[in-house]
């Protein structure tokens, strides 16, 4: 018989609905049976395309035994992660604090009837391995725990409430420098692998605040080092396994050091920032590698995880058929069999299936083991017939692979999630002039207003035509900065209406009047064991850095220093973090660096044809610290420094801080005055 979950709407729930254990929603039907009951709750946290998720729930969320203890002992909850971001960063922040090292998924957390953990941990085995219990064992001894030590639990509740809600304190007169930004640099230094690039040992993630930060670095100082890293790292990310050779889109992360091979579930927020990061590095070098890579990222993202209504779906699972990676890896006997001699010849060279096989023994995992240049040596062919017979080679094995039981698509629309794809899609689109890419990103935004904008409120999720959950930090921030993002690929009023409307209700729900910065549930959200208020980034971007930054750039835009000061009251709040420990802050240091230097903003006016030519012409170089907005004739009442006059032939205004420049009518000398700034 179905649980008390068959009617919810999450696709994770739904995993869960028939298994034997008799497991609950987040809410107080679960929570008055714990009272009542005087039962602990076992807390289990995860998300629909979780590889381990799917490891726990066949070894002992579908076992009746297992089941039986559970039922027996606790009051079973499931939660999404990726609808309840809140639930997520408080327990596992708890976690962290009980356990001593960070979590994961699925997260197994024990709580006392009024919410508060006690003992937990990650993925726990049906039978003792790898260090850690068996499950039914913890189970068996967290119930004796709980009736005979309840003292001791108490105490220690009582202690972890006090570290859960102690929150930086204001700092009135903290002096904002460049140290930081030199500091996160030489930690970036000391842990860059300079063989395989990124950032750290195995397992390694495409870590994309990182990477943006050492742009932004080479684009404000020229640091050579900080650049190559940067590229270095995109280049090995896109010839490895992480990045899929034939389907385009990046894995979660790699097991190994070397990018090879992957964890093989996609996720929309990877994806939207890792675009505009190979937009950003083909500016800075155009590599036409990192066009092919973006094209590929774009094809992959409308192709299979654009929903019809222009939104985009949430991730695939690295499962298929109950194994992971089975959807992606072959054998050269496959291989072979698909292909002509010559292009298996070219295919098997450049992707490894020539070598040792690289995936629990028996299969091949696609990445680039050779480059063509060196390929097609060997071969004795023209560079160009190797493109070739590549390019059909991957194409027939697009075919056939579409031919497999495909892994799991999780179809919730999450609006933070969108939100970083929108932006990614917005600077991809504009650095390589593709009017279809902004457009992908307009309807995409188009669809949030549409849908989940309601009243004057974000919702934060749509699945099935319906629009649920009130939104976050995350979802707030994350879209006010890809609107931003989206006005300078193609400005529209409508943008620029959600924008303000956005960040008044980011200032209104989510600010801290008292302290500075943003907690990330609104005020009238559903009252939890805490209130968090975080600035380090995570696996995303951290919202009270996303929220500081755009509104930064919009108070610089619009004029508006409600905007600005509140910017800077949450960057005060974290400073002193940032400063001890600056690697942890990447996003935060971008605010720091346009707090110290505003961004130069660049308005240009005329006949929209000629305006975007000029748009054009800046988009090619690297300029991160200057925002481009194309107003082409007609439009009017523009609030701030937008509000610039109508011209016959197009004009540009340069601003930066409270000075401007005189109009500009000539683009060798507006492209002189950009890369120079208001030196010039």
């Amino acid at each position: 018989m179905p649980n008390h979950l068959s009617s919810e709407s999450s696709p994770y729930l739904q995993q869960h609905a028939n298994n034997p254990v008799d497991w609950y929603p987040w809410g107080g039907q679960a929570f008055a049976l714990a009272r009542e009951q005087d039962k602990p709750i076992l807390l289990s946290i995860g998300y629909s395309t979780c590889h381990w998720c799917h490891v726990m729930a066949r070894e002992s969320f579908e076992d009746e035994a297992t089941a039986t203890l559970m039922n027996r002992d606790f009051i079973c909850i499931k939660v999404d992660r990726e609808e309840r971001p809140d639930l997520d960063q408080i327990y596992q922040n708890a976690h962290y604090l009980l356990a001593g090292r960070h979590g994961g998924w699925p997260l197994n957390l024990f709580l006392t009837p009024d919410q508060t953990p006690f003992f937990g941990g990650t993925y726990f085995p049906p039978q003792a391995r790898y260090n850690l219990p068996s499950f039914k064992d913890l189970l068996q001894r967290v119930a004796q725990a709980y009736q005979e030590r309840r003292q001791d639990i108490d105490l220690q509740n009582i202690s972890l409430l006090k570290s859960l809600t102690a929150t930086p304190a204001p700092t009135d007169n903290v002096e904002l420098g460049q140290k930081p930004l030199a500091d996160a640099l030489i930690q970036l230094g000391q842990s860059f692998d300079p063989e395989h690039g990124g950032f750290g040992g195995a397992p390694k993630f495409p870590r994309p605040g990182e990477i943006a930060f050492c742009l932004r670095r080479y684009a404000a100082d020229g640091n050579e080092l900080a650049r190559d890293m940067a590229l270095h790292t995109l280049q090995k990310i896109a010839d490895g396994g992480i990045h899929d050779q034939l389907g385009g889109g990046f894995c979660r992360y790699s097991v190994d050091e070397r990018w090879l091979i992957p964890h093989f579930e996609k996720m929309l927020y990877d994806n939207g920032p890792l675009l505009g990061l190979y937009a950003e590095a083909w500016r800075c070098s155009g590599d036409e590698s990192f066009r092919r890579v973006a094209e590929e990222n774009v094809a992959w993202l409308a192709r299979e995880m654009r929903a019809p209504a222009g939104g985009f779906y949430s991730a695939l699972d690295a499962d298929s058929e109950h194994e992971e990676g089975k959807f992606y890896v072959w054998t050269p006997q496959q291989v072979a069999a698909a292909l002509a001699a010559d292009e298996y010849a070219v295919l098997s060279r450049h992707y490894g299936l020539d070598q040792p096989a690289n995936f629990e023994e028996r299969h091949w995992h696609f990445h680039v083991a050779q480059p063509l240049e060196r390929v097609v040596q060997s071969l004795g062919m023209e560079l160009a017939d190797a493109h070739r017979l590549l390019d059909s080679a991957r194409a027939k094995l697009m075919a056939l692979r579409d031919l497999r039981i495909r892994p799991g698509r999780d179809e919730k629309i999450l609006t933070s999630w969108n939100a970083l794809a929108i932006k990614g899609l917005a600077q991809a689109g504009s650095a390589f002039e593709r009017d279809d890419w902004i457009a992908l990103a307009q309807q995409a935004a188009d669809f949030i207003r549409a849908e989940l904008w309601r009243n004057g409120r974000l919702l934060a999720s749509w699945k099935d035509g319906k629009a649920y959950l009130d939104a976050y930090l995350d979802d707030y921030a994350f879209l006010l900065d890809a609107l931003i993002a989206l006005m300078q690929a193609r400005f529209r009023n409508a943008d620029l209406d959600f924008a303000r409307d956005l960040a008044e209700a980011l200032l209104a729900q989510f600010e801290d009047r008292g302290q500075g910065g943003f907690f990330f549930t609104a005020s009238d959200h559903e009252t939890l064991i805490y209130r968090p208020k975080s600035g380090p980034d995570n696996a995303t971007p951290s919202g009270n850095a996303v929220a500081a930054f755009a509104l930064q750039r919009l108070g610089h835009l619009l004029g508006e220093t409600r905007y600005l000061t509140s910017a800077e009251r949450a960057l005060k709040l974290f400073y002193p973090h940032l400063a001890a420990q600056p690697a942890g802050f990447m996003t935060f240091l971008c605010v720091l660096e346009e707090y110290l230097e505003p961004p130069q903003i660049v308005i240009l006016r005329g006949p929209e044809q000629q305006a975007m030519s000029w748009q054009q012409e800046l988009a090619r170089t690297f300029r991160p610290a200057t925002m481009v907005l194309t107003l082409p004739n007609g439009l009017e009442k523009l609030p701030g420094c937008l509000g610039k006059p109508t011209t016959p032939t197009v004009n540009a205004w340069v601003c930066q801080g409270v000075s401007c420049l005189p109009a500009i009518d000539d683009i060798e000398t507006l492209r002189r005055v950009c890369s120079a700034g208001n030196k010039a």
